[in-house]
């Protein structure tokens, strides 16, 4: 398969991390080119979100070593874990909008936060950004009255405000309808080439991936089982990538639990059943 471009913002290089005795990533090395959109793919608790965590410096890898534009987070003091993180920008899985703030406080927030601009300053920023994503008349409205869609496109305008060098997405398509998807994901993939970010997008969601990433890893037991550009995934006979991609129901994600042999369960139930009428 095709290699990435030598420009990297992020590296990933023989990672391991565990919760207590649970092994999530066994020696995972990756690599993210400045500019691009890269997507994290692989089933529920592979270990996806994990490697997000790893790269904004929440959690620390028990092995191998995790660079953002060309810092090891590991060895970063509070300062610096600061420094680096006012330039990543987060869309949290359903949006995580604060509740109690309208649309404009929560995208403002950042701003007030990490900046000491002028309101009249934020309020441009904050509107420019809202009609990026095409929710401007939104602004004095709840996250109660917004749909999902509309949520995820005001959290896509809060991690965006500070124009950051690298976007996270966790999750951005979960609960979407059909309409809905397909604009947030045009609108990550336009947003990232507009403000010249980086964008690394962790999603079970194939199809939309596939129109709007550059480059795919596939995540399965903790390794990375294929990867490649969006047309070497369509045409992969890996088999977890194929089985994947094509949603079929059997192949190295086994339809059936393990448990004993079938005919060895008919006859025992069998045996079971004769004793019983016997007596």
């Amino acid at each position: 398969m095709s290699t990435l471009p030598d420009s990297l913002l992020v590296e990933i290089e023989n990672v391991d991390f565990a919760y207590g005795k649970r092994a999530i990533l066994k020696g995972i090395s990756l690599t993210v080119p400045r500019g691009k959109v890269v997507a994290i793919m692989g089933g529920s608790g592979c270990g996806k979100t994990t490697l997000l965590r790893l790269i904004g410096g929440q959690l620390i890898a028990s092995k191998g070593t995790v660079r953002v534009n060309d810092q090891d987070v590991a060895s970063l003091d509070r300062e610096g874990m600061y420094q680096m993180r006012r330039k990543m920008g987060m869309l949290f899985q359903f949006g995580a909008l604060f509740t109690d703030m309208n649309v404009f406080d929560n995208i403002a927030f950042q701003l007030r936060e990490h900046t000491d601009l002028p309101e009249d300053m934020i309020r441009d920023l904050v509107l420019m950004k809202l009609n990026a994503v095409g929710l401007r008349g939104t602004a004095k409205l709840f996250p109660s009255e917004l749909s999902g869609g509309m949520a995820r496109r005001v959290a896509l305008a809060r991690a965006a405000v500070l124009d950051p060098t690298l976007i996270m997405y966790d999750e951005p398509f979960a609960g979407l309808d059909p309409i809905s998807l397909a604009v947030v994901g045009q609108t990550i993939r336009k947003l990232n080439d507009a403000l010249g970010a980086t964008s690394i997008v962790v999603t079970h969601d194939v199809v939309e991936s596939l129109q709007i990433v550059d480059y795919l890893y596939f995540i399965s037991d903790g390794k990375i089982v294929g990867q490649g550009t969006p047309d070497e995934i369509r045409a992969s006979t890996e088999p977890y990538v194929k089985q994947f991609v094509h949603a079929e129901m059997d192949g190295p994600v086994p339809f059936h639990y393990p448990a004993k042999d079938y005919a060895v369960d008919l006859n025992l139930s069998t045996s079971t059943s004769l004793k019983k009428s016997v007596s």
